[in-house]
């Protein structure tokens, strides 16, 4: 494949037989690669006039087993760098890596994840999210008609959120800039923004910055961020797995709407299943699929990377058990009885109850099962204010020390921390004040402070 600007970029046919005969020292795929876009500028733009020194030039390229025989001295300066071509264009050296850079990423296609090769390629493809996707919901309204504003996308890993970002820009017809706050400095930032302003300038195309995992720009990046996107010169599209309310500057939230993504439901995971097995040629067992259905707590990417390995080791057609529960690897298990939801409601509501070897004991097959000890404590420090509140004012200490173990002890070790909590919580006595008032507050008239 030739790249779209090639033409434009190599007017000299100095430069493309030069890189016939750097193509012939890499082999025969590099020359007869470059052979191809040699012929297509011919095609392009006619013959060329050649002085001798080119025709001598083009001659060595025929022993393809080793370096030219002979060749001028002008061609032995443009290769080793020495002396400038000044019949070569300026942006040469530009354009030989965004051809190498295209072939690169056509050879990659076919070797990504199933999960990037699955890639929905418009909004209509996309499974789940309906609330956002669906006929009159924000995304669908904002591309309907054509006017896209800042926005924030909130919600867990795996449920779509850079799908989502480069179907709207790449629908609206806006330039994609995509940053990760991990790495991405103020200077990124800045960069962004003078290509958006030469690109509005030169085109009138419009900017999307994709910010992914905003929650982690400090607030300094993020007031670097701020002037562009109040003035519009760029179009933020933030991407988070925290809550942007406690994470995103008050200023730059108020210039953004916060769209929430929910985790893919059973029948959702299910279809994207069978997409990613029609790909890879696969069929699922019962079970299999119960089983990669129930791990993938959610997240599409996760359930992808399971089938993907499954396919890999299945010796026939069919993913059966015992090759699932090798594909889904250590740490990732599935239960027994009950699926994720199911489970973490039954040990909830057996805390609530008083019944304390319930309650430890479903927590315990949670973590058998491969549960995620951060997920179940977090269920506890919500239920610590949530069902035993002000009763018991130790249990939200109780259980945000079992949280911060989870970080600190890990598994299996973590497992001691949890059931103390959940023993804990179960014996507590129980009030609901903390939610009644809650429910109450949005009735209260606000007055002012007393003195003020």
């Amino acid at each position: 494949m030739v790249h779209p600007h090639l033409a434009e970029q190599f007017g000299s046919r100095a430069v493309v037989t030069t890189l016939i005969t750097l193509g012939g020292e890499a082999g025969h795929d590099g020359l007869a690669f470059l052979r191809g876009v040699a012929a297509q500028l011919e095609h392009q733009h006619g013959e060329p006039e050649q002085d001798h020194e080119d025709q001598e030039f083009l001659h060595p390229v025929e022993d393809m087993g080793g370096p030219p025989k002979s060749h001028s001295r002008r061609a032995d300066r443009s290769r080793l760098g020495s002396e400038p071509d000044d019949r070569a264009p300026p942006g040469r050296v530009g354009a030989m890596s965004d051809l190498f850079a295209s072939a690169a990423e056509d050879r990659l296609a076919g070797r990504a994840p199933l999960a990037e090769r699955l890639r929905p390629r418009s909004l209509d493809d996309v499974l789940g999210q309906g609330h956002l996707t669906g006929p009159g919901r924000p995304l669908r309204t904002m591309i309907d008609r054509k006017t896209l504003r800042s926005i924030i996308l909130f919600g867990p890993a795996g449920t779509g959120k850079t799908t989502l970002a480069r179907l709207i820009t790449t629908e609206l017809g806006h330039a994609f800039e995509h940053l990760s706050a991990v790495s991405a400095s103020v200077k990124d930032i800045r960069s962004v923004a003078d290509a958006a302003s030469s690109r509005l300038g030169m085109s009138g195309t419009a900017t999307v910055l994709f910010l992914d995992e905003i929650h982690r720009f400090t607030r300094s990046q993020q007031d670097a961020l701020l002037p562009h996107v109040e003035s519009g010169l760029i179009t933020l599209i933030g991407a988070t797995t925290e809550s942007p309310w406690a994470t995103v500057n008050r200023p730059l939230l108020s210039r953004t709407t916060v769209l929430e993504l929910k985790p893919l439901d059973e029948a959702t995971l299910g279809a994207l299943a069978d997409r990613g097995l029609a790909l890879v040629h696969k069929e699922l067992s019962p079970e299999a699929r119960r089983m990669i259905v129930g791990s993938a707590d959610g997240d599409g990417r996760r359930l992808l990377t399971a089938v993907e390995m499954a396919a890999d080791l299945a010796p026939a057609g069919v993913i059966d058990e015992d090759t699932m529960t090798a594909a889904l690897g250590a740490g990732i298990g599935h239960y027994d009885r009950g699926d994720h939801y199911d489970a973490a409601s039954a040990f909830i509501k057996h805390m609530r109850a008083g019944n304390v070897d319930q309650a430890v004991a479903w927590v315990n097959h949670m973590l058998d099962g491969g549960e995620d000890p951060r997920f179940i404590a977090r269920r506890m420090v919500i239920f610590a204010s949530e069902d035993v509140g002000l009763a018991d004012r130790s249990s939200l200490l109780i259980a945000t020390a079992a949280a911060n173990a989870t970080e600190f002890v890990g598994m299996p070790e973590v497992r001691y921390s949890l059931t103390h909590a959940t023993i804990v919580l179960a014996r507590a006595p129980k009030s609901r004040e903390v939610g009644e008032y809650m429910a109450k507050a949005p009735t209260i008239t606000l007055e002012p402070p007393p003195g003020a």
